[in-house]
C-alpha cells in the first residue's frame, strides 16, 4: 500500500490553472499512472498540445467548457463527461463559463507534468 499525504502533492500553476499532482513519479512508485486534479478559473485555458508516449483521460467534476481538439475543432465537456485522449491526439481546454472548471487527469503511462507550467508549490 502506498499512501500520500497532502503535504506530498505539490501544485504546478499557469496563469488561471492549477494542477494538483495527486500521485506522480515523483511522489509514488507507480510506473503506470499519474493522476491530476486540475482547476481552471473563468476564461483559462490550456492550450492545444500533445503527449507522444501517454493517453490521457479526462473526467469532469465541475463545471463546462470547450475542449480543444485538433484542426481547430471544439467540442463541448461538461460536469459527468469522460473523454480519452491517444498519444499524438491534439487536446486542450477552454473554460468559457462565468464559473470555476474541475476535472481529474489519469494519464499512462505517467508523466511528469513540470515541464508545462510556469510555478510550482
Amino acid at each position: 500500500m502506498e499512501f500520500i499525504n497532502r503535504e506530498n502533492i505539490k501544485e504546478l500553476s499557469n496563469p488561471g490553472v492549477v494542477s494538483r499532482q495527486l500521485l506522480n513519479p515523483d511522489n509514488s512508485s507507480s510506473e503506470r499512472v499519474t493522476i491530476t486534479e486540475v482547476h481552471l478559473e473563468a476564461g483559462a485555458i490550456q492550450p492545444r498540445h500533445t503527449h507522444n508516449t501517454s493517453e490521457q483521460i479526462w473526467y469532469a467534476i465541475k463545471g463546462h467548457g470547450k475542449l480543444l481538439l485538433a484542426d481547430n475543432k471544439e467540442k463541448n465537456f461538461k460536469t459527468g463527461d469522460v473523454v480519452r485522449f491517444e498519444e499524438n491526439d491534439i487536446h486542450g481546454l477552454l473554460n468559457d463559463s462565468n464559473d470555476e472548471f474541475v476535472y481529474i487527469s489519469v494519464t499512462a503511462p505517467p508523466i511528469r507534468f513540470g515541464y508545462a507550467y510556469e510555478n510550482e508549490k
